[in-house]
């Protein structure tokens, strides 16, 4: 390990850091979200980067405690040793299309939720079945005027309202 510094976060100031070392350097980092950019940046710069997968990271002898000062060494040693276990990086072309999708998971699940709530919403007052199934739009229209109690109208008609703009 030849420095080990608290310094500005950015690119500009680390490179200006391992300026006189740079051929015979290695970057090796906790392979975190945030981590993608100075990646990318030691990449375009000729730098290789070793990614270590965070779950990996935090098995490392020590304790519960993390200090910088640890973290950094044993990640140098393991490195050293060829121990380091990588982590698979996005390339940089396919980061939106990932962070896209990892963002809607949570939508998709969301509308799973309603479309399972408003049936069950109808279960207790022993109602006839609601008919077509609700996961196509169409069949949404009316689902809430069943419901004479004004809180459950209002809770099935948001539930709606956010299954149909869940949808797109």
């Amino acid at each position: 390990m030849l420095v080990h510094r608290n310094m500005p976060a950015g690119p500009e100031p680390l490179l200006k850091t391992i300026a006189p070392d740079r051929t015979a350097l290695v970057v090796c980092v906790e392979g975190l979200l945030t981590w993608d950019g100075l990646a990318d940046r030691c990449a375009r710069e000729g730098m290789p980067v070793g990614l270590g997968p965070a779950l990996s990271m935090q098995a490392i002898h020590g304790g519960n405690a993390t200090h910088d000062t640890r973290d950094a060494h044993n990640i140098a040693v393991r490195r050293r040793g060829g121990m380091l276990p990588q982590a698979s990086g996005d390339p940089e072309a396919r980061r939106a299309t990932r962070a896209l999708l990892r963002r809607r998971w949570h939508l998709t699940r969301t509308r799973a939720a309603l479309l399972t709530h408003v049936p069950q919403t109808n279960w207790p007052d022993h109602r006839p079945a609601l008919g077509p199934k609700i996961a196509d739009q169409a069949n949404r229209h009316g689902v809430a005027a069943r419901f004479p109690d004004p809180a459950v109208h209002q809770r099935v008609a948001g539930a709606r309202a956010l299954m149909d703009g869940a949808d797109p």
